[in-house]
């Protein structure tokens, strides 16, 4: 968690998360037409191979595979969807528009499930490898475009509520980059090893890198499926993947990580977003660089602790997300604040202290983190910042690991950078300047 919570504008809305140590529940068909002993059961087996259904595709991504088998197909309705909404259930939210000068995986609200997934392209000519590259990419574009819109190709996106509400990111490795001579910014590259890191190379680093987040898991799985066919018909062999989640919550209010402690309260505005995270004007403008790093979180061990040493270790109140040194969440972290002692309010080696944007010249990330529980031993926040320049990462991460309270309880488990692409408007296609 290298950077103090803060909250996100209108554009960067982040949704409200309450703990929790798995992926939130679909919602159940509502209304008098869903009750019923037999009905109850029914819904309840189905609930059951679906969760089954996910679980194969949150393992390793099968080239060309499907994840679903013919009895999850078999007797639910014409699309393969779940069952409709009950009567009473509340109207589906509007669905995310892929096509804009930003990508659709920062311009919306996150959304409740996530996968990362990471692809290389194997090393042939430079020609054979830019069509490579240009055939994923406009292969992507179509699915995500007419999935948004919703005129997926595969009837199981399709169902009765109008389009599924999906996001993603597309983003492509410094490896690929300079291996093409692409039209990326300079200095794209993978941060240095840090103290304490145990990366896992066979989960960090990748050619290519996708971010699809669904509202539900049922569509983020057939949508992982088919991004993942289209990849491999392409020629891009599978490199990693990792699912992620946030747990129901309401529009406007801070997430919580698996610590309990509210994360992102202070993202930058739109202002500060166009010095910091966003490229300058020209062909990377609207462009960003996402660092991702994979950390494992002890939170038995943390939650061992008194309420106070986990306040002092983070530099917030876990009930408000205030600063120490505040009365609300959204206060500005008083760095000088004292005790009659002479000692901080704020620890010196609290986390917010830290990551606080007054010892970097100001400068801010825009975080989307995630939770992920992969085992009862590993779980942990898949955090993803998005910055311009990824020395300010660097930077951060570096006093981080040098002193940071939280060290105890974390390990950074993988490690990736991926220069975010600027959005397709509509006609065109994603990564179209890379070729210039």
């Amino acid at each position: 968690m290298p950077t103090e919570p803060e909250n996100a504008p209108p554009d960067f809305a982040s949704p409200e998360n309450t703990p929790t140590s798995g992926p939130p529940p679909s919602d159940p068909p509502a209304g008098p037409s869903a009750s019923g002993p037999g009905r109850r059961r029914a819904l309840l087996a189905v609930g059951a191979v679906l969760a089954a259904g996910f679980g194969a595709a949150a393992g390793e991504l099968a080239p060309g595979g499907s994840v679903f088998g013919g009895s999850l197909l078999g007797g639910s309705t014409g699309s393969g969807r779940p069952p409709a909404r009950g009567v009473g259930a509340p109207p589906p939210e509007a669905a995310i528009p892929f096509h804009g000068v930003r990508q659709s995986g920062l311009t919306g609200p996150q959304l409740a499930t996530t996968r990362l997934l990471a692809f290389d392209l194997p090393s042939n000519s430079p020609v054979a490898d830019r069509t490579a590259l240009r055939t994923v990419l406009a292969e992507w574009t179509g699915l995500l475009a007419a999935t948004a819109a919703g005129t997926p190709p595969d009837p199981r996106l399709r169902g009765d509520d109008g389009p599924p509400r999906t996001a993603s990111l597309v983003g492509l490795g410094p490896a690929l980059a300079a291996r093409l001579s692409l039209a990326v910014p300079g200095g794209l590259a993978e941060p240095p090893v840090f103290p304490g890191d145990r990366l896992d190379p066979a989960r960090g680093g990748g050619d290519l890198l996708l971010q699809l987040s669904a509202a539900d898991p049922w569509t983020l799985a057939v949508l992982t499926e088919l991004a993942g066919a289209a990849a491999h018909s392409a020629g891009a062999l599978p490199r990693w993947s990792q699912s992620g989640f946030l747990p129901p919550t309401r529009p406007g209010v801070t997430p919580r990580n698996l610590f309990g402690f509210k994360d992102g309260t202070a993202n930058p505005d739109e202002d500060a977003a166009r010095q910091w995270v966003w490229g300058p004007p020209g062909p990377h403008e609207n462009a960003t660089v996402l660092v991702y790093r994979r950390i494992r979180m002890d939170t038995a061990a943390f939650a061992a602790l008194p309420t106070e040493g986990q306040e002092a270790a983070m530099g917030r109140r876990v009930g408000d997300g205030a600063p120490l040194t505040g009365a609300a969440e959204r206060d500005e972290p008083d760095l000088y604040a004292k005790h009659p002692d002479g000692a901080y309010v704020i620890p010196a080696t609290a986390h917010v202290r830290l990551t606080g944007p007054r010892l970097d010249g100001g400068a801010r990330m825009l975080r989307r983190g995630y939770s992920y529980d992969d085992a009862p031993d590993d779980r942990g926040l898949l955090f993803a910042a998005f910055v311009r320049d990824t020395a300010q990462f660097t930077r951060v991460q570096s006093r981080l690991a040098e002193r940071d309270a939280l060290n105890p309880f974390l390990a950074h488990t993988a490690s990736a950078v991926a220069y975010i692409l600027p959005g397709a408007p509509p006609g065109t296609v994603l990564g179209e300047r890379l070729f210039i």
